[in-house]
């Protein structure tokens, strides 16, 4: 089934992914090659992420996939009754449960169907217009996620920029959550936000030979990597399961990686779980951190054992608020000249750690904007 839409219009939102021929039951946990790649089942002897809530705001998620059953709350439409589901539980185009899966499929009987790479922690389904039917969704959908106290969001799909949207993302930023987005795919001219705004943690996608993905998007924008290529996942499919290919399911499998971290570190701030996913992935590419991928790939163990330098302290300023974050280190441009212990993060996650301690003061130096290459 095709998980990309093309609505024709400029405007139009695309999901960022594509989802192939489906697998066997019986078969698909060993078609599964992204939990041996990041040594999953050593994660899992850490945590398998209780207690965390994924936020996934995309097609709705089908709550009745044996693979998923538990998994799924309550969760919301924001075109009520499109579906004639208010509560996001139901999925007609199949994305949504894709992206569930990746992050906290529980597979059934002993060893079977989908395992998720945070099989404990649960999904807020918020269905959304996010396939090319276009409108200022996320607002609202982020509103809700914020309400329901999750601790990641999962943007697997891109758009245009719009203010309101990158308003919504600060929000989220402000209340504590880790925001995953898609860098965006190569066919996709054009829809490279909310993956292009500076606060997200913005993801591409790698194959099993660990190479970057032919489709998977590049540029100043592209924090991390994870697999993203050939996935088996959960599906609305006959079958109910699929392979998936694109960045949105590398930016499930990294949502999945945010919420290990928050159910091992519960009191750690949303800032340092992204600090410490950039700071502890596996270094590819030219070394030091590079457009292609980013600061290296993901590395799940590493992230939740590693003793990884806290993010240096935001000065406050001499009115006593916050001071505005270093230029220096306001953009995702070109840090790979600073020493890994010391990664950078987006200085507007650092200034939503500050709004939750009571300042207001938001970096206001942004990316420029360009098409990657």
């Amino acid at each position: 089934m095709i998980g990309r839409f093309a609505a024709g219009a400029a405007t139009a939102l695309v999901l960022i992914g594509v989802s192939g021929a489906p697998a066997a039951a019986d078969s698909i946990r060993d078609r599964q090659w992204h939990l041996s790649d990041l040594r999953i089942t050593e994660a899992h002897r850490i945590t398998r992420g209780a207690g965390v809530v994924v936020a996934v705001i995309d097609t709705g998620v089908d709550a009745k996939h044996r693979d998923l059953a538990g998994a799924v709350l309550p969760g919301y439409n924001t075109v009520s009754g499109r579906f004639e589901d208010p509560t996001g539980r139901k999925d007609v185009v199949g994305h949504g449960t894709e992206m569930a899966g990746l992050i906290a499929g529980r597979g059934h009987g002993s060893g079977a169907g989908v395992l998720g790479i945070a099989p404990a922690s649960s999904i807020l389904p918020i269905d959304s217009p996010v396939g090319g039917l276009g409108g200022a969704f996320l607002p609202e959908a982020v509103d809700f996620a914020i309400a329901h106290h999750a601790g990641v969001i999962n943007m697997s799909f891109g758009g245009p920029e719009r203010d309101e949207d990158h308003e919504a993302i600060r929000k989220a930023l402000a209340h504590d959550i880790v925001v995953v987005a898609a860098s965006g795919n190569r066919d996709a001219e054009g829809e490279d936000y909310p993956g292009l705004y500076p606060e997200v943690l913005t993801v591409g996608a790698y194959g099993a030979d660990r190479r970057i993905a032919d489709f998977s998007v590049t540029g100043p924008q592209v924090d991390l990597v994870a697999p993203g290529d050939h996935l088996a996942t959960t599906t609305v499919s006959k079958s109910g399961y699929g392979l998936g290919s694109g960045t949105s399911e590398a930016t499930a499998v990294v949502s999945g990686a945010a919420a290990l971290i928050r159910a091992k570190y519960p009191t750690m701030s949303a800032a340092e779980v992204v600090h410490r996913l950039t700071a502890t992935a596996d270094d590819a590419g030219a070394p030091g951190r590079d457009d292609t991928y980013g600061y290296g790939r993901l590395n799940v163990v590493r992230a939740l054992t590693a003793d990884v330098a806290p993010l240096p302290a935001v000065p406050a300023s001499p009115s006593g608020g916050a001071a505005p974050a270093d230029p220096a280190r306001a953009s995702k441009v070109d840090t790979r000249d600073l020493p890994r212990a010391a990664n950078p993060l987006v200085p507007a996650l650092i200034a939503g750690g500050i709004l939750l301690a009571g300042a207001a003061v938001l970096a206001g130096v942004f990316r420029r904007r360009r098409r990657p290459s």
